[in-house]
């Protein structure tokens, strides 16, 4: 199943599908675990800067996860250079692996994207994407980690 702009935004709005597994951490075992960047984009809701990772400009064939559980998020089958300094793919890995948030911060309605597992903040969801989806994962590289090389 392909999502679509209407799935991304009625999930956000009704709900999102229940993950496999939770992981659920203290503050501190957070901090302990990540970065200082790390920390900030996926446990504060923050921004890298675009253009900041060679992540935007790599191509190659791979399994995407997230920096804070693991857990497979995107295949590099559905990345594709946005021009936006930021990594950008069309879909998830599967339906459950990102959840949804509405948010109305700088006075225009964005879809948060956030790790369906941990909770972490990996970026926003827009619907200028190319086809078939139309959909734009712009993600914070920060947030991402390559977990194989295969697919």
């Amino acid at each position: 199943m392909i999502l679509k702009w209407q799935d991304v935004t009625k999930l956000a709005d009704d709900g999102n599908p229940a993950p496999a597994n939770k992981v659920v951490k203290s503050d501190e075992e957070w901090r302990q675990q990540l970065s200082p960047d790390e920390y900030r984009v996926t446990r504060q809701a923050g921004t890298e800067r675009a253009f900041s990772s060679e992540m935007c400009s790599r191509f190659e064939p791979g399994i995407y996860g997230c920096v804070c559980c693991d857990t497979v998020l995107f295949d590099g089958q559905t990345k594709f250079e946005s021009r936006t300094g930021w990594p950008s793919f069309t879909q998830p890995a599967s339906p459950d692996a990102v959840a949804y948030r509405s948010d109305g911060g700088f006075g225009m309605r964005r879809i948060e994207a956030i790790c369906n597992t941990c909770d972490a903040h990996l970026g926003h969801v827009f619907p200028d994407g190319p086809a078939p989806s139309g959909l734009r994962y712009c993600m914070n590289a920060v947030a991402l980690k390559k977990l194989s090389s295969q697919h």
